[in-house]
């Protein structure tokens, strides 16, 4: 069976507050982004030195670390995740679970990345340039305390990865109708920079 690579253009983000506060509502944000990096776990080798063994190297695997998680998407009246930035900053913590879910070329989800405990640490507004005319980009950076990959898709027996204890089990039943597949991302190639009909307020 010939297995085709999925395309990095066809994606969603969806971020849910665990306890919602002040004036927020979930979901926090349910969006189509131009941009998504930092779905990322490392593992810190250790390398033991045993005497008199000199043809092999003894490894230790340390504890999980994960990357900062930017998303980037087009500005609009939904400021919710200044919002949120907000409250952190005044000392009210509200961490957030999120689901990136990317979907193959008849729109349908297929792989999906869980966060669970995701917290705001940057966010930044658009770069302005009356001269250039270009969508107004806005970029947010959370960091979130584990990670795990589900295949979603038709046939999904097949096995999945995680960072964290207890990530995976019960994952995908908790936010299946968080899941909204919106004609956000019914665009393709370069027009999914043009975000902003797929951004819910």
């Amino acid at each position: 069976m010939t297995v085709v690579p999925y395309t990095a253009f066809r994606f969603e983000v969806v971020l849910d507050l665990e306890h919602p506060v002040g004036n927020l509502t979930n979901p926090l944000c349910d969006a189509a982004f131009a941009e998504c990096d930092g779905l990322e776990m490392t593992m810190e080798p250790k390398t033991i030195e045993s005497g008199g063994v000199n043809d092999r190297q003894i490894h230790l695997i340390g504890p999980a670390k994960f990357a900062q998680l930017t998303l980037k998407r087009g500005m609009t009246s939904n400021v919710q995740l200044w919002q949120w930035l907000a409250l952190t900053a005044k000392g009210t913590v509200a961490p957030a679970s999120g689901t990136v879910t990317m979907w193959d070329a008849d729109a349908t989800p297929v792989i999906e990345f869980a966060l669970e405990g995701c917290l705001p640490v940057k966010m930044r507004a658009p770069s302005l340039n009356a001269r250039e005319g270009l969508v107004a980009v806005e970029e947010l950076a959370l960091v979130y305390e584990s990670l795990s990959v589900t295949f979603v898709g038709p046939d999904s027996t097949g096995p999945s990865a995680a960072g964290g204890a207890g990530v995976t089990a019960g994952f995908s039943a908790g936010v299946s109708g968080g899941l909204s597949v919106s004609g956000g991302l019914s665009a393709s190639g370069s027009a999914g920079v043009s975000v902003s009909g797929g951004i819910s307020s």
